[in-house]
């Protein structure tokens, strides 16, 4: 028990690291950004598991936390889009996620950092980081799921 949950939280800070390398986390559709880019874009799915009754913390905290940095990072052209979901029903798919953010990236952008943008938003440093602490401590797992499209126009096989 104890190393599985070593384990969960190794990749939970290895998934906090990419996130904020790539500028990631985020939620509903959104409108495109400011300055659209000519450059490639990086789909990714986040997927979260909180833990049993603290889910409307958890979407309180990512809404008052995270969701505008995502949004200021897709209004400065890092994202094209970013969207969030919940299961419609208790047991939908896999069943072990609770909540899904979908990030597509902008794999050229050149503007603000996240930390340059958390910064901005938030003069607050210590309280945001306490309740992005609190936000992680409600989870059970979080994944990420870098996509690579598939184009069976251009695909070769049978």
């Amino acid at each position: 028990m104890r190393r599985t949950r070593m384990r969960q939280y190794v990749v939970l800070a290895a998934a906090v690291v990419v996130m904020l390398a790539i500028g990631g986390g985020g939620t509903g559709a959104q409108a495109p950004p400011a300055e659209p880019s000519a450059g490639k874009t990086r789909t990714t799915w986040y997927f979260y598991t909180v833990r049993w009754g603290f889910q409307d913390e958890f979407l309180d905290l990512f809404q008052k936390n995270h969701y505008p940095v995502l949004k200021a990072m897709r209004d400065a052209g890092a994202f094209t889009s970013v969207r969030t979901f919940t299961p419609r029903y208790h047991g939908d798919g896999r069943a072990d996620w609770t909540f899904a953010v979908e990030l597509v990236a902008v794999e050229d952008f050149e503007g603000p950092s996240e930390p340059e943008v958390i910064r901005r938003l938030y003069p607050d440093q210590e309280t945001f980081r306490k309740e992005e602490r609190r936000r992680f401590e409600l989870l059970e797992a979080h994944w990420d799921v870098p996509l690579e499209p598939v184009d069976f126009e251009t695909r070769g096989g049978e």
